[in-house]
Parts: C-alpha cells; sequence; structure tokens
C-alpha cells in the first residue's frame, strides 16, 4: 500500500507546492495594486535617498516549538536596536518527516512564532526609538502629547505589521516593517523551491520574499541547503544554491518593472541554515574552538571558499568573530560529542558556521554580525543589521493619495494573536 501511495503523495506534493507558492499570509488583505502612470508626468525633478535600518535573522530550530514564555526580545534586541525592517528566517520549525514533507503544511506552529515576533516588535517599551532614527519627520511618528514616560510611550505608525509571512515544510520567512513605512510597500510576493528529497520537495530548499519599498526591490531568500560533513557535500549545497538562483522567478507586477531572478533585485540578502562546514579533521576543529582560534578556522570554510571564488562569488560577508553556532546538545552550552563517545553507528559533527547572512550587490552597509544564545535547538541564532539606502521620488502634491495606496490602512485589532488573512499574489 506504501510503494502505491508514495507516487501520489509526491505528485501531489509537488502540484501543491507549485499552485501555492504565491500564496502568503500577511496583515493586509490582498488589493490589485494601482496602475502605474509615465513618471513624466507625475513625478517632480527632486529625487532623494532614505537609509532604513535592516535586522536580519537566521535560526534552526530543531523541530522543536517555542515555548509559550520564549522571550524574543533578546534575539531582536529591541531594548538597544531600533530598526524599520524586521526579517526572520526559521528552518526546522516542525520536524523534517515524511508526514510532514508529503502532507499538507500545518501552519499552527509558524502562527505561534509570529505570534513571539509580533509581541517582541510591539512591547511598548521599545517604540520610543522609532520617530528618532535617521530624521524621519512622518506625521504619525511623533510622540502623542499624553504619553506619560519615555518607557511607556505608544507612538502611532511606530508599531510592527507584518507584510509577508511564507512557510514551506520547516522553512519560514517573516518580514516585519513599521506602519508608516506601509504605504510605500509595493507589490510583495514570494517564490518557493525545493531542493531536497528526489530534487524537489521541501525538506530543503529557499522561501524567497520580494517587495518594493518606495523606488528600491528588496529580496530576502531564506535556504535550509544540504547537510553532511564529509568530503564533497559541499557540492551538493553548492547544486542546491544553484537551483534556487536559477529556479526562483518572482511576477513582473502590474507594471512589468520588477525583476524576476534573485540577483536582478536591488538589495538581494540570502540567509539561513546554509549547513556549510569546516574542511579540517573533527579533532583539528574542535582543538581550534576552544582555543577560540577563528582566523585558522575561517580559513577552511568551505563558505568562505564559495564566496572568494565559488558559487557565492560576488557575495559578501563581513569577517565573523563569534563561535560556531552548531552543533549543540539541546539546552546545553556543550558542543555534540565532546564529553562523550558516540553510539556505534552514530554520525560525527564537529562544530562548523552553518548559520549565515550573506548579501549582494551595492546599497547596504552591514553594522552587525554576531550570534544568540537561545539554546534550545542544537544550533544558535545569527544576527544582523545592516543600513538599506532607498531611493525616494517625491510625487506631486496632487498625486499623493495616488501613491498612497489604501490597501495598507491600518487597522484596529492591537492583540497579541497572530491574526492575518491568506493573500495570494499575481500568479507567474
Amino acid at each position: 500500500m506504501v510503494q502505491v501511495m508514495w507516487p501520489r503523495l509526491v505528485a501531489n506534493k509537488i502540484l501543491r507546492k507549485r499552485l501555492g507558492s504565491n500564496n502568503f499570509v500577511a496583515d493586509f488583505p490582498r488589493q490589485e495594486d494601482p496602475p502605474s502612470l509615465s513618471p513624466d508626468t507625475i513625478f517632480s525633478d527632486h529625487k532623494a535617498t532614505q537609509n532604513y535600518r535592516v535586522f536580519v535573522s537566521t535560526w534552526n530550530v530543531g523541530g522543536v516549538a517555542p515555548p509559550d514564555d520564549l522571550d524574543m526580545e533578546e534575539l531582536l534586541d529591541t531594548g538597544n536596536t531600533s530598526c524599520e525592517i524586521y526579517v526572520l528566517g526559521f528552518q526546522e520549525i516542525v520536524p523534517l518527516s515524511a508526514s510532514n514533507v508529503l502532507g499538507s503544511e500545518d501552519n499552527k506552529i509558524s502562527t505561534k512564532w509570529n505570534t513571539l515576533i509580533r509581541r517582541a516588535l510591539n512591547n511598548k517599551k521599545t517604540q520610543h526609538f522609532g520617530d528618532k532614527i535617521h530624521g524621519h519627520s512622518n506625521e504619525q511618528g511623533k510622540q502623542s502629547n499624553d504619553a506619560k514616560s519615555s518607557n511607556s510611550i505608544t507612538v502611532p505608525g511606530q508599531d510592527f505589521r507584518c507584510i509577508i509571512s511564507k512557510q514551506m515544510v520547516g522553512i519560514l520567512i517573516s518580514v516585519w516593517v513599521r506602519s508608516y513605512l506601509c504605504p510605500y510597500i509595493r507589490c510583495p510576493s514570494v517564490s518557493c523551491i525545493g531542493c531536497g528529497i528526489m530534487g524537489c520537495l521541501g525538506n530543503k530548499g529557499s522561501v524567497s520574499v520580494r517587495f518594493r519599498l518606495h523606488e528600491t526591490s528588496f529580496c530576502f531568500v531564506c535556504s535550509h541547503l544540504a547537510s553532511g560533513g564529509r568530503q564533497g557535500d559541499e557540492k551538493l549545497r553548492n547544486s542546491n544554491v544553484s537551483e534556487i538562483f536559477s529556479r526562483t522567478n518572482f511576477p513582473r507586477g502590474p507594471s512589468l518593472d520588477l525583476p524576476r531572478k534573485i540577483l536582478d533585485h536591488d538589495r538581494v540578502i540570502f540567509l539561513g541554515d546554509l549547513n556549510y562546514r569546516i574542511s579540517l579533521p573533527e579533532s583539528s576543529v574542535r582543538q581550534l574552538v576552544d582555543a577560540r582560534d577563528w582566523n585558522s578556522l575561517l580559513e577552511n570554510d568551505q563558505l568562505r571558499m564559495e564566496v572568494m571564488d565559488g558559487e557565492l562569488k560576488g557575495w559578501q560577508e563581513v569577517t565573523i568573530a563569534f563561535a560556531p553556532t552548531y552543533k549543540y546538545h539541546p539546552n546545553s552550552d556543550v558542543y555534540y560529542g565532546c564529553f562523550h563517545q558516540n553510539k556505534k553507528g552514530e554520525k560525527k559533527r564537529a562544530p562548523a558556521w552553518c548559520d549565515r547572512i550573506v548579501w549582494y550587490g551595492t546599497g547596504l552597509k552591514q553594522h552587525v554580525y554576531d550570534r544568540s544564545e537561545e539554546n534550545f535547538s542544537d544550533h544558535r541564532p545569527v544576527k544582523a543589521i545592516f543600513t538599506a539606502e532607498v531611493g525616494v521620488s517625491h510625487p506631486l502634491k496632487q498625486f499623493h493619495n495616488f501613491f498612497v495606496s489604501e490597501r495598507f490602512d491600518r487597522t484596529t485589532n492591537q492583540t497579541d494573536d497572530f491574526v492575518c488573512k491568506e493573500r495570494s499574489n499575481f500568479q507567474i
């Protein structure tokens, strides 16, 4: 019976994934983007560049559901850092079992993650930063006259809204922006690529999201690449990367002016459990980790080699100055295999920087690259903060309402629950 059902299950899963690759959840119902007009008839000659801070994180959570009391503020660093855009990527939010890979996706866990993110980002104690960054003069960002203290300020327009959340099996990417930016977000869309079982299922692969902010297009690629620490396994990861770049396609947008391929976007960030290892014997890796000799380890880091002259040539990553993020015993600070003999037949897993954030092109400046210490998974989260240049064209006053679309009207529901609607974008 299993042998008879297997081809049918695989075919159904592939079909559902293809049909659903442009569906995602967000805080806003789906509406058509307004038709475009000629820039010569709408825009003045005045154009400017605005800088926005972008927070990006990746975390393989090992198939473990987040505890109800998980404090996301340590990962998001909301008490010390204020950004306009937050992009959170997760891998293995569900165990990669046959039932999860082949069956219908259960969004209960992704909803729980989004609830925790919303709660942390919209903690009222952290919202007094937003109106002071980069000199924003947005009226919605001004402090309320009746605010009683800087620790309890509620600033209209500074709360965060989810513009895209998309899950493929265990991969989840969730994008949040300050609500005053929502009117300037255009054409959010997603593209899912499965590179796992049979080269097409979603136990490995990527979920890519794209949107345009003002006049600048952004693309974030959340990936979980092929695992394995044996010599030659990096070729499987390189193959995954090649497949993701070649097969990912986005809709062109209502004005047919948006890029379809990842590398054609203005600002591109690639994040995830990329699974690249360190090409040294396990004993040597452990000795160098104990000595905190990151430079010697990085000289043999497979991803660094690919960035220098390989599948990811042309991409950029700032120097790593933190301990390898994999593989730990869950709920501990001890690397796997340090103090006990491996069971017979059990794979050895040397420490490695599996969890990475790299970027491509111009217009991005990275300020932070670090890890967090949440420990219920066998991976540690990695986070980065960028400044992104965004082109802004100022429309003539009489056309203002044309560009500020009503599709992102702010809602009044302020509950902690992640209440969002399934929406679909233009089909390729």
